[in-house]
């Protein structure tokens, strides 16, 4: 018994004597034992480079753009500038007798409205980006134009609050530590909706760029960062009260 691809198969020699078919057979057999070695052969190959493929795409996919690494250390930089805010902030609240001051009047319930609504924008922006990732461009554009909506409200509810409220930035500690927080995450807002604005303008074609993904993803880190921001000013400004 002679095995070729893997399924017994009897020699030529023992299928007739006669010389001439003989031959003729064993040259049948051989050119069959040596496809079907090929096509063995070459499937094996195929599975291995769609292994190989896949996983290099994989790896690819998972593997941060620079400039998002970019846009991480920027935040970092960030991060650094709000905890001078946050140090500031608890020094003098920790030498205040009273805090906020008396006659200081927060509309908490306002607030904490406008705040969901900004947080609300953070799982819109996420959305964004994986339909994105996804190759749903239209999809993508409706869910961005949704986060800079929920952002621009915010952003008039802040200036609503700073044309309303009766505490002045040189009224009192509070005042001032109010408006220079607020002030500040609320430009951080404005630019974030500015670079959505920039991602709706280079989202008008239907193909896209390369490094467009890239783009969209560095925008979301700085949105999710400034949410995460807002949280923090919010409970100091709104929830942290003593005396």
């Amino acid at each position: 018994m002679v095995r070729g691809g893997g399924i017994a198969t009897a020699a030529p020699e023992a299928v007739c004597s006669c010389p001439r078919l003989t031959r003729e057979l064993g040259t049948n057999w051989e050119r069959t034992r040596l496809m079907t070695e090929t096509l063995t052969l070459e499937a094996g190959s195929q599975r291995n480079g769609a292994r190989g493929n896949g996983a290099d795409a994989h790896r690819a996919y998972q593997r941060p753009s620079l400039l998002a690494v970019g846009v991480l250390i920027w935040l970092g930089s960030e991060l650094m500038f709000f905890s001078g805010l946050f140090a500031a902030y608890f020094n003098i609240r920790a030498h205040a007798a009273v805090w906020p001051p008396p006659g200081t009047k927060l509309d908490l319930v306002q607030a904490s409205i406008f705040t969901v609504v900004l947080l609300a924008s953070s799982p819109t922006m996420q959305k964004a980006v994986w339909n994105l990732e996804k190759g749903k461009r239209a999809s993508a554009r409706v869910w961005l134009v949704i986060s800079f909506l929920l952002g621009l409200a915010f952003v008039l509810n802040q200036a609503y609050e700073w044309s309303h409220f009766a505490t002045r930035p040189a009224t009192n500690a509070f005042g001032s530590l109010f408006f220079l927080m607020t002030g500040l995450h609320g430009l951080h807002v404005i630019l974030g909706l500015v670079a959505m604005l920039y991602l709706l303008g280079r989202m008008r074609g239907e193909g896209g760029d390369p490094g467009e993904l890239s783009v969209f993803q560095g925008v979301s880190y700085y949105w999710h960062f400034v949410d995460f921001m807002w949280i923090g000013l919010f409970s100091c400004l709104f929830l942290l009260k003593s005396g």
